[in-house]
């Protein structure tokens, strides 16, 4: 088996994995290849039909196709070169890449740096453990935005949507405005898991009610969905007996939260985070396998695409840097950041003091809903910045940007926590 070389190799034609490839290409890197399993770039940009997209990279209001062409139309333009219609089967530690399409039949790529950018995929009702049959008409609501923007077709007529993450409440307007009736969105959190936007837009402007604190814990119907029961949950997500609630419909859609795909990060040895299900990273969005990075929804589930082109810009243009010589390294210093009280996690969760950006972003989502609250920063026990924020949601990334100075005097010994405070 004959083995292509490359400078820079994206694995996935998304949005993270074009924006990686566009600035790899940029940072003067000739040679850069991006492997997609669909059958076009954009992954599921594609499908987002509605506008919201761009407002941060372009100052205007893109539709989803529309802000995932600027990209495609400018990575065809710098010469990035994309096999379409393959599939990875494999990475090693030396960045040798197997994949397989229909031209070339199984083939290897030897890459000077790898850039994980798979993206993330929906949970399915199996891991939500709610009895009942099997019937037709439960979809994950990612499933049925594809089936009504992209295929044209409506799969049912009376809806019950689980979850409010994003894609639930743009699909309870998306299915409203086709016709069905979207009768409840059920919530087993104390909050709304998605964008205050979208609940606004998507669930108020349209009079559809959001049950928080409810989940769905029957199904009916043996070949055709009938109709959920939903229940109240108490603090610890168990049912309330006596709280049910009959629903009939014929379409229940899921939107119970996002994985990344990582199956190929782990069967290489990537280190993944508990909490995120992503890689671990440093500030170069580097894993702890050298030369290999991660960025976009792989990495963490983010809230906005334009966050996610960004980030990639950044991995794409450091892995420029680790192809054309970065400096031999020895052993790296490394401070490790901690989640504090009030942070479910950062991402980066590691910064190296000898690092090659002048700042250092850190993103993170907070474990519940804070008002009137306070971000700090400590750094071996003593806080080193405190910022007043009104209102901070998990449905919503947060972020603090740690100057070059605050880090030049660390020595590797230290340990940076971030927290949540009232005061």
């Amino acid at each position: 088996m004959t083995i292509e070389t490359y400078s820079v190799v994206v694995i996935g034609g998304g949005p993270a994995g074009l924006a990686a490839a566009i600035a790899a290409r940029k940072a003067g890197i000739l040679d850069v290849l991006i492997l997609e399993r669909d059958r076009e770039p954009g992954g599921i940009l594609n499908q987002c039909i509605h506008n919201g997209f761009g407002l941060h990279t372009f100052q205007e209001e893109l539709t989803g196709p529309e802000y995932a062409d600027r990209f495609i139309v400018q990575a065809r333009e710098l010469g990035v070169a994309c096999e379409l219609n393959t599939m990875v089967m494999g990475i090693s530690r030396e960045r040798v890449v197997t994949a397989m399409n229909r031209e070339k039949g199984m083939f290897r790529v030897q890459a000077g740096a790898v850039i994980l950018a798979m993206g993330c995929r929906e949970r399915a009702r199996g891991a939500l453990n709610i009895p009942g049959y099997r019937p037709a008409g439960i979809f994950s609501a990612g499933t049925a935005q594809r089936l009504v923007n992209m295929e044209g077709y409506l799969p049912g007529r009376e809806v019950v949507i689980l979850g409010s993450g994003d894609i639930g409440l743009i699909m309870a307007r998306r299915m409203t405005l086709e016709g069905a009736r979207v009768k409840v969105v059920a919530e087993r959190m104390p909050y709304c898991g998605g964008l205050k936007r979208n609940m606004v837009q998507c669930l108020e402007d349209y009079g559809i009610p959001l049950k928080l604190c409810h989940t769905v814990v029957d199904i009916q119907g043996r070949e055709r969905l009938e109709g959920v029961i939903l229940a109240q949950v108490d603090e610890k997500g168990r049912p309330i007996p006596g709280t049910e609630e009959a629903y009939t419909c014929d379409t229940l859609l899921l939107s119970v939260g996002l994985i990344p795909e990582n199956e190929l990060s782990l069967e290489m040895g990537v280190e993944l985070d508990r909490v995120t299900s992503g890689p671990v990273v440093d500030e170069n969005l580097e894993t702890n396998i050298p030369g290999v990075f991660a960025c976009g929804n792989v990495l963490h589930v983010h809230d906005l695409v334009d966050y996610v082109s960004e980030e990639a810009g950044r991995a794409g243009k450091n892995a420029a840097v680790f192809v054309t010589g970065r400096p031999a390294e020895g052993e790296r210093r490394q401070i490790p950041l901690t989640a504090g009280q009030g942070v479910r996690y950062t991402v980066p969760q590691r910064i190296c003091v000898e690092r090659t950006e002048p700042c250092v972003k850190i993103r993170f989502r907070v474990d519940a809903v804070f008002q009137d609250s306070y971000i700090s920063v400590y750094r071996n026990g003593e806080r080193i910045m405190h910022r007043r924020k009104a209102v901070m949601a998990p449905g919503e990334m947060e972020e603090v940007i740690l100057p070059g100075a605050m880090l030049e005097a660390c020595t590797g010994s230290e340990r940076i926590a971030i927290k949540i405070e009232k005061e």
